[in-house]
């Protein structure tokens, strides 16, 4: 009878999973309301910019501008988050996504990416990071995990430095084994929505790889393993982006035909 409450938690916890899909078909598990994380979202956006200083009027215009056209070839309901995008004055290469549409983006990132559909490229992956409700699923799962470390800590019945050294081992496991897995399968999916969504916009899909290029340039090496990375190695970046550029280049054409021409003026 004590395995029976964790069987029951993994069978819910499989039930809630195969209610949520993402964009890209991808079966969820989120356990988090939408208004709960966009209320987080709004928080941690709002110490961002207490916390960075913030870049100059033109570089806010161009990131803006960039993130405007996007953002307008959402569906609708899609279009109904508090989208908002701000550039920050820091070194490092980076940009973030928080649930409710809430982006940075690092200076040192517009310094690699060296015109607007570069640009474009990191905003749609932060943009896909969004619509696929990463943070949620993110929580949920850390959620998820934590619980059934701690049913089977329960279980065993195990006490002492015997007991902490199983859960170390667990622990460990959990991270490496579920959680960076996770993480590198969010960044692969963000690439493909967004890889995506840059097209639909009329900006080049094929400037996403030259990004990545560019990142490998600046990086110089000293990555982590893959297999301890929360990230793809930029190589397999590229590879998965080039897996699916023919179908981004027929959307690209298209909004091209269609008069969908971005002109973002940079700084």
């Amino acid at each position: 009878m004590r395995w029976f409450r964790p069987l029951a938690i993994t069978a819910l916890c499989v039930a809630v999973a195969a209610c949520s899909t993402s964009p890209t078909g991808r079966s969820q598990l989120l356990l988090l309301s939408d208004n709960e994380l966009n209320n987080m979202g709004s928080q941690a956006f709002n110490q961002y910019q207490q916390e960075l200083p913030s870049a100059d009027q033109a570089s806010q215009r161009y990131a803006q501008c960039i993130a405007d056209a996007i953002v307008a070839e959402l569906p609708q309901d899609q279009q109904q988050l508090d989208w908002q995008i701000r550039v920050f004055e820091a070194e490092e290469p980076n940009a973030f996504a928080l649930p409710g549409g809430y982006m940075g983006l690092h200076t040192g990132m517009l310094d690699i990416a060296t015109n607007q559909d570069q640009v474009a490229s990191v905003v749609a992956h932060e943009i896909g990071h969004v619509l696929a409700k990463h943070s949620n699923e993110r929580a949920s799962t850390q959620s998820a995990t934590q619980l059934g470390l701690s049913v089977i800590s329960s279980a065993s019945g195990l006490q002492g430095a015997g007991g902490e050294q199983l859960m170390g081992v667990l622990g460990m496991g959990a991270q490496y084994g579920i959680m960076l897995p996770f993480s590198r399968r969010h960044e692969s999916e963000a690439d493909t929505i967004g890889l995506d969504l840059m097209a639909r916009a009329g900006f080049d899909p094929r400037e996403s790889i030259a990004l990545w290029q560019n990142m490998q340039q600046a990086s110089g090496g000293g990555a982590p393993p893959v297999w301890m990375s929360t990230h793809p190695s930029q190589g397999q970046r590229i590879e998965g982006l080039q897996a699916n550029m023919s179908g981004a280049m027929a959307i690209f054409e298209q909004a091209r035909n269609s008069g969908r021409t971005p002109n973002c003026p940079r700084p």
